[in-house]
């Protein structure tokens, strides 16, 4: 089974890297750095922390931990790796050159070989289910422990990788340990074969808004998006979606003309189609590439940015969460939730089960199934905004109420880093 793997992988690698040029015909950054997916990277000194997260939602996951391990370990060299451009450029954002960032390689014998030769970080640290074959057995054959944290294993996942459950045992008898965020999640894993799985919870719930963040969120609703008027946040959309949020917008605007819709697809490619879809509408728009503020008659702020989303958050009444009106399985409703917003999704929330539930439960939350529901409930939280703020604080002390993953996958952590005579050895 490895050996055919291997043999596809090396039979499409050329595909991939052909995907990425053409990619790059819209955005060049597509086409940089490319060699580091070859595992041609700078060399790193022994020793190193190495935190995997694949794209922008796993990065911003993994900020507390990666903020903490630099406050704690200043001496210690630590390793950013993403897989995606978007990814890149959040943590070049968030971080900067307080850490040390490259692609991850491409999951082909040699290409992870050389990473590990150049990197040799004493652990790994992958966020969520990110699992390489080649990568996981490289790192066990060379001793260097594996954390897999903040892990999440859908139904519909589990029931993928079962397909190939001697494959997937094998794989997951590499891993040292798997962090998962709840019950279901690290049964799902020992199902499979994984030898040890525990449950510290999810790391989303960790998360901190600075204090300065909500100001900028103020600041900029005042200067550019109009403090007097309602504000709806529709984020993170993807293809599919937004034309229901159009159709929803456009309803509820019969009862609230002067309704703004901030509008924030998911992946930077979409904004051009995105800003057609809404001349197309009808309706008047600015950009947020734009710099301009907007008018008493503009109908839709375009988020055309990256690394912005809690601040569009903050500058919001209510919010609906994307990935969730099409099967993607929706994004981080935690976000919302803990800067006090009420929050609407779809029915698709495989990946945000808990999350999605727990919200649900609290009256912080509203599952809408179409666009005409999705106007509805609009329209009803528009209509009476205070019940809109009570389900904002409901939701905020949902969040509040279930952080401790972050201490409980520090302590995992520093324990191994103790037996592998690391920092404290």
């Amino acid at each position: 089974m490895r050996l055919l793997y291997n043999g596809l992988l090396y039979l499409l690698l050329p595909l991939v890297l052909l995907r990425l040029y053409w990619r790059g015909r819209r955005d060049p950054g597509h086409r940089q750095r490319w060699r580091e997916r070859l595992g041609f990277v700078p060399p790193l000194s022994p020793g190193s922390l190495w935190i995997h997260a694949v794209s922008v939602g796993e990065v911003r996951a993994a900020l507390p931990l990666i903020q903490t391990l630099l406050d704690r370990y200043p001496e210690r060299p630590l390793l950013v790796t993403t897989t995606t451009l978007t990814g890149s450029r959040q943590v070049q954002e968030a971080l900067g050159e307080r850490v040390r960032h490259t692609y991850a390689p491409y999951d082909v014998p040699g290409a992870v070989q050389r990473f590990l030769h150049q990197t040799r970080p004493q652990m790994t640290i992958i966020m969520e289910t990110e699992l390489w074959p080649n990568l996981l057995r490289q790192c066990a054959a060379a001793g260097i422990p594996v954390l897999i944290a903040n892990a999440r294993l859908s139904e519909r996942s589990a029931h993928g990788y079962a397909r190939f459950r001697r494959f997937t045992a094998s794989m997951l008898r590499d891993i040292t340990l798997i962090a998962a965020q709840t019950d279901a999640d690290a049964e799902r894993f020992r199902a499979l074969g994984a030898p040890r799985a525990e449950v510290t919870g999810n790391l989303k719930y960790d998360l901190k808004v600075p204090d300065a963040l909500l100001e900028h969120g103020q600041l900029l609703r005042q200067k550019w998006l109009g403090e007097h008027r309602p504000i709806w946040i529709a984020a993170s959309t993807h293809a599919g979606e937004d034309e229901q949020i159009l159709q929803a917008f456009a309803q509820v605007r019969t009862d609230w003309p002067d309704l703004l819709l901030v509008l924030t697809p998911r992946h930077p490619e979409r904004f051009e189609g995105v800003a057609e879809l809404c001349r197309q509408r009808g309706f008047t728009m600015i950009r947020r590439s734009e710099r301009q503020s907007c008018t008493p008659d503009t109908a839709i702020f375009l988020g055309d940015s990256m690394g912005e989303l809690l601040l569009f958050y903050a500058t919001a009444d209510l919010a609906f969460v994307g990935g969730s009106l099409v099967p993607t399985g929706g994004h981080n409703v935690l976000e919302p939730a803990l800067l006090g917003l009420p929050v609407l999704f779809g029915p698709h929330m495989f990946n945000f089960t808990e999350a999605s539930e727990r919200l649900l439960e609290a009256a912080a939350a509203w599952k809408i199934m179409d666009a005409e529901e999705l106007a509805i409930t609009v329209g009803r939280l528009l209509a009476n905004p205070q019940s809109g703020r009570d389900a904002g604080q409901r939701g905020r002390h949902v969040v509040e109420d279930h952080r401790g993953a972050l201490a409980a996958l520090l302590a995992l952590i520093e324990a191994y880093m103790i037996n592998d005579k690391g920092i404290r050895g």
